[in-house]
């Protein structure tokens, strides 16, 4: 099992079978056995890879439950605890709760038959556990979260077998059901490396995504987009999806990767928003102005545009959170005397680090630079209107690597 989405009435929890199967889920409020309740019962299907998402809608606000699986009315043993929490009421009440969530991407699990040949890819799979240990209210994972093979993404057996592949490592299980958990897409669980919005499968990876990610919401105004929105406590979250309408670099300078339909609803978004701290989760880096890989700074007409409406409506206390690049770091920009935005960009979890990061970044911060296996804690703390922001990079074994703080920027 695996605990998606927290809200302050349900919560959604996801299960996976081998093969079709009667699932139910109980739960109750721990201390309070009294209080157990069970969701409807749902029989797994082939058609969505046996996965299915069951949501615990008897809950109270800043709770913490114990819940237990059954499979076919026979009740599933496990060696490690199933808990899930509600998010708190506080407002009007109360000061927000603090609260920590981690961010990583690239996460490459080996699958020796479809491998390139050689050294292994994938590895440190004890950074998942590591992650497990260091008890994050929830995860939100920054896209690579599986990596589709040559073999897979050109059919449904192949992208449901790689999801499957990868959800199934024994590291993982822990974390996944006992932390609340978020996602985006990068180009590895999107399709082939490097993809666009010219895939042709897109309809179908973005089906098992959904299958796999119970996210509490998908899609913008109307559009089939990876990419959505949630709260927790008193931030928000922007989703985004860099892939579904993505160009190719064009000569004419009209290429784009977010579009600008998507780009006026993440301004909307932003700047009604009353979160003390706005994360916009986007698989590739944004702030980086190395014109490499797949930056955005390759995409420099629409990343102009968004900095400068973010100037422009004196949205404060932006954060970017990017994958991607197999290396960390911490990059900052101002925009004007007294607004900035930062970025944080975590990666790799398991797939292999890129060592040797040779590139003019204007806006990286001075250390924060990190060549290994590694993931981000983020921690938002404080009364209201004082709130800080606090981020610490973790190696595979859980040791600290860098911290970098982001204090409260006055004003909306």
């Amino acid at each position: 099992p695996m605990v998606g989405y927290s809200e302050m009435r349900e919560v959604a929890l996801w299960v996976q079978t081998t093969h079709s199967m009667d699932v139910k889920l109980a739960y109750w409020e721990k201390g309070r056995p009294e209080s157990l309740t069970t969701t409807e019962s749902q029989v797994t299907s082939k058609e969505t890879g046996f996965a299915i998402t069951l949501i615990a809608d008897k809950v109270s606000p800043g709770k913490l439950y114990e819940y237990a699986l059954y499979l076919n009315q026979q009740k599933i043993e496990f060696t490690y605890p199933l808990e899930f929490t509600t998010q708190a009421l506080w407002q009007w009440r109360e000061d927000p709760p603090d609260f920590t969530f981690v961010a990583g991407s690239c996460l490459y699990i080996n699958d020796e038959p479809y491998d390139r040949p050689g050294k292994p890819y994938g590895g440190d799979y004890q950074i998942l556990e590591a992650i497990y240990k260091s008890k994050p209210n929830f995860m939100l994972w920054l896209g690579d979260n599986t990596y589709f093979r040559e073999a897979d993404f050109t059919t449904k057996s192949g992208i449901y077998y790689r999801q499957t592949h990868t959800r199934s490592v024994k590291e993982l299980q822990p974390l996944l059901a006992n932390t609340h958990h978020y996602a985006i897409w990068d180009d590895h669980d999107f399709g082939p490396n490097d993809a666009n919005g010219s895939f042709y499968n897109k309809a179908l990876t973005l089906k098992a995504f959904q299958d796999f990610w119970p996210n509490p919401n998908y899609g913008i105004e109307g559009t089939d987009a990876c990419a959505g929105k949630f709260s927790y406590a008193d931030c928000d979250f922007f989703l985004l999806d860099n892939r579904t309408f993505r160009t190719p670099l064009y000569d004419t300078g009209l290429s784009e990767i977010l579009g600008s339909k998507k780009i006026e609803w993440l301004i909307a978004g932003l700047k009604s928003s009353r979160a003390s701290f706005k994360f916009v989760a986007v698989g590739g880096q944004f702030l980086n102005t190395a014109q490499v890989y797949e930056n955005h700074a390759n995409y420099a007409a629409e990343r102009d545009f968004l900095l400068r409406r973010i100037r422009e409506e004196n949205i404060r206390n932006v954060v970017f959170l990017s994958g991607d690049r197999h290396h960390s770091e911490v990059n900052h920009l101002a925009l004007s005397d007294d607004l900035y935005i930062s970025e944080i960009t975590s990666s790799p979890l398991t797939s292999s680090a890129h060592r040797s990061v040779k590139e003019k970044n204007d806006n990286l911060v001075k250390g924060s630079l990190i060549k290994e296996r590694n993931y981000a804690t983020l921690k938002v703390s404080g009364k209201l209107k004082k709130r800080a922001l606090s981020i610490t990079f973790y190696n595979s074994q859980g040791e600290e690597l860098y911290n970098y703080a982001i204090p409260l920027q006055d004003g909306k």
